[in-house]
């Protein structure tokens, strides 16, 4: 037996175990970070482990691990496990080709490809649109970013940055815009965040007051970043609406549906993007709202020619065969790129578009049994919205980073808090699309019943 048949049985031993584990036990016992070292031997010794050791210490690790897939697990904006994802998912490890050639990825350029041509489609876009998978969200608000640059001063690429820039994005927007502002040559100063309305929706009028301004002190207004499911509560900004700013200014538009742009897929929720075919850019996480592996992620140009002029660079040692659409390190930031689309093909050929659609409103329909429940309980006190997979409330006024701490220590169930204007509160991402309603009342349930056997947690609260 080949060493590589024997780990594959070894993988699927652990699998196994793993996935019995999770059922047991659906939060994986927390180690204090100050004790992880004396925990588990994570270190790198000169001397070969024997493998009997090797496989516990690997099923130590495994369960040890925080358990993202389960019905228990609701702290970020990802969670649950697609099986065909994962299926894709391994193939695209065992083949490990790169993404940059046709020479080296064959028919799986034509796999990413034709996920972009579809994606293009279901946005709205026209036939000079095409795309890339970057390696995350933050990466493709980047790309965005320096493509809007590179529109408004082309000669940047070559001289560097020359011109005044702004750039403008919501309060409630993701923190990578920040960081590209600076990565950019724009410079974080530049950065215009524009207020937004009770429900965390970037406010039109406020946007283009600011661009006027900018205008009249010499500034030049560059991109506009709009939500698509912002970080906390999950609001979609008017696209629409901003627009018809960036078409009267000549600004560049991108839709940052990092969490939630995912919505394309479905007919019912499809509005929250309204005018999306009217941006420049549009980026979705398929490892979010369609529940790949991490990273999934897409970015999508309405004029394919502003992705090949800012990322295309010349390298004969590495482009010698086929044309530029078949050599797909022309169009993108990084050279060496794992295959990110396989498994979202896998999922996507298995399912088909309508069995995506039904993911999607699945997590929809799991915000409203949550939604529903919270109105209907005296005991707590909501601050989301309809339209929304982020369901933030607090429950008997127990102050929310102590009670999602103290769920996460005790193994209870992973959930975690976040603030708008004012408020703090509990966030529940009901993202894991094989959750059902049963799944949700089991969260309340055991969050209703810790507080009730912890009676510190509700000390001096009124």
């Amino acid at each position: 037996m080949s060493d590589i048949s024997k780990d594959l049985a070894l993988f699927n031993e652990l699998v196994e175990g793993l996935i019995n584990e999770e059922e047991k036990n659906p939060v994986a016992e927390r180690i204090d970070s100050n004790k992880l070292y004396e925990s588990i031997d994570l270190s790198l010794n000169e001397s070969a482990m024997i493998d009997d050791k090797f496989k516990i210490l690997l099923r130590d690790v495994l369960i040890s691990t925080p358990k993202t897939a389960t019905n228990l697990f609701f702290n970020q904006l990802f969670g649950g496990r697609q099986s065909k994802a994962v299926l894709g998912d391994l193939l695209a490890v065992m083949l490990n080709n790169s993404m940059y050639t046709y020479k080296v990825a064959g028919p799986q350029v034509g796999i990413e490809q034709e996920i972009i041509r579809q994606s293009c489609d279901l946005v709205g876009y026209g036939s000079q649109s095409n795309g890339t998978f970057p390696t995350g969200g933050s990466m493709s608000n980047y790309m965005a970013l320096v493509m809007a640059r590179d529109a408004k001063d082309p000669m940047c690429r070559l001289d560097g940055m020359s011109k005044p820039m702004i750039i403008y994005t919501s309060k409630e927007s993701h923190y990578s815009n920040a960081k590209n502002a600076s990565f950019t040559g724009i410079g974080r100063k530049n950065i215009r965040y524009i207020k937004t309305d009770a429900k965390g929706r970037m406010i039109p009028e406020l946007l283009e007051a600011q661009v006027i301004e900018d205008l009249n002190n010499g500034f030049i207004p560059t991109y506009v970043n709009a939500t698509a499911g912002t970080t906390v509560l999950g609001a979609f900004d008017p696209i629409d609406k901003i627009a018809d700013i960036t078409d009267k200014y000549n600004i560049w538009l991108h839709v940052d549906g990092a969490y939630c742009g995912s919505v394309i897929f479905s007919a019912t929720y499809k509005h929250l993007v309204k005018g999306v075919e009217r941006s420049n850019s549009f980026s979705y996480n398929a490892h979010k709202m369609i529940g790949t592996p991490m990273t999934c992620s897409i970015i999508l140009v309405n004029d394919k020619k502003q992705l090949h002029d800012s990322f295309s660079n010349e390298a004969d040692y590495l482009y010698q065969t086929d044309g530029d659409d078949f050599n797909l390190g022309k169009t993108s930031f990084q050279c060496g790129r794992r295959n990110d689309a396989l498994k979202f093909w896998t999922l996507w050929k298995s399912v088909g578009t309508f069995g995506l659609r039904k993911i999607v409103e699945q997590q929809f329909d799991l915000a409203k049994i949550a939604l529903n429940y919270i109105k209907n309980n005296s005991d707590y006190t909501v601050y989301s919205f309809d339209n929304s997979i982020s369901i933030c409330f607090n429950y008997k006024n127990i102050d929310p980073i102590a009670l999602c701490t103290a769920l996460y220590e005790d193994q209870i169930t992973v959930v975690g808090f976040g603030s708008f204007e004012e408020d703090t509160f509990i966030r529940l991402v009901t993202i894991n699309a094989n959750n059902e309603e049963t799944d949700i009342f089991n969260f309340f349930k055991v969050l209703e019943e810790f507080v009730e056997r912890t009676p510190s947690l509700t000390k001096g609260v009124e």
